[in-house]
């Protein structure tokens, strides 16, 4: 028997990761939405792209959740979108309704089950559905590093002229404007990218990185989900096979980095029951005070939770 993985929300984040995990070939997936005959067709179209495509995962569409029991791995990509001009903070109060509402169903029918959120404020809603879900931390993290990291990657690229599969940057903080990507451990096939690139190209990257969403939302209207969804698959496959990757990923954090009872995004060992490891970089006093700037942001909109 397949493993199982339920997505939360069909929208094209949802139904974009859909379509990424079921063409690895991993796991049966199940697309679970509030809107009618919606992720019952994205499912369907999704089946018949398996004969051309070539894998054979079974994908249904639902609108509630029995189907979704026993899922290995819960992935929670509904909420409200972000507009033009909005900030991530903006979707706090009504993202945190709908995170802490799937949570609870979810959970219900798969006791067992990993959660990886990608809904926004990233960071804020790891800790809603911590809460929600009662589950231990490891096995409650948050789509962002791998994501950001990945942005990083491919302008490194770009501006190279290489392959984006031999660079590697390492992102920390929360997911946004006050991430901290760290050029210092950012390498292409081993060779460090600050002897290949001068410190304005590299600030001007990590910058654009920053800005990664935001370039996006001014592009498309609306937020993006190729990048997205790609980097939930891939942490998704890392959970179910057991790899071991050492990923970015928004973990719960009990005085790693100086910083207690907070999701923040740094390197974890992701496998099997979720973070197996959090990954403690040794930081300058700059890229310390970077990351403590970060997390003081995700901190701020934990305690707003609290009043909302």
């Amino acid at each position: 028997m397949r493993p199982k993985v339920t997505v939360v929300g069909a929208g094209a984040v949802g139904a974009t990761t859909a379509q990424y995990i079921a063409q690895r070939n991993i796991a049966d997936v199940v697309l679970v939405d509030i809107v009618e005959n919606l992720p019952q067709g994205k499912a369907l179209d999704l089946m018949e792209a398996g004969p051309v495509l070539g894998f054979d995962t079974a994908v249904i569409g639902a609108n509630d959740y029995e189907a979704t029991a026993g899922s290995n791995v819960i992935v929670i990509t509904s909420g409200s979108p972000r507009k033009p001009g909005m900030s991530r903070d903006d979707l706090l109060r009504v993202n945190m309704n709908i995170v802490r509402s799937v949570t609870e169903q979810a959970v219900a029918h798969s006791p067992d089950a990993v959660i990886i959120v990608v809904t926004n404020p990233l960071d804020a809603m790891c800790h809603v559905a911590l809460e929600a879900s009662g589950f231990p931390r490891e096995r409650v993290l948050g789509q962002a590093g791998v994501l950001d990291s990945a942005r990083a990657r491919a302008f490194i690229a770009m501006e190279l002229g290489v392959s984006p599969r031999d660079v590697y940057i390492a992102v920390l903080g929360g997911h946004g404007d006050t991430m901290v990507p760290l050029p210092r451990y950012s390498t292409v096939a081993g060779i460090p990218v600050t002897e290949l690139l001068p410190p304005e190209k590299i600030e001007a990257i990590v910058q654009r990185t920053r800005d990664g969403g935001g370039e996006i939302v001014k592009l498309l209207g609306t937020s993006a989900f190729y990048a997205p969804a790609a980097s939930v698959a891939e942490m998704v496959e890392a959970v179910l096979l057991d790899q071991n990757r050492i990923l970015p990923a928004s973990a719960y954090l009990t005085g790693q980095y100086g910083i207690n009872d907070l999701y923040v995004g740094v390197p974890v060992k992701l496998g099997a029951g979720g973070v197996k490891q959090i990954i403690e970089l040794k930081l300058t006093e700059d890229e310390q005070a970077a990351l403590e700037h970060s997390a003081n942001s995700v901190r701020v909109l934990v305690e707003a939770m609290k009043n909302l």
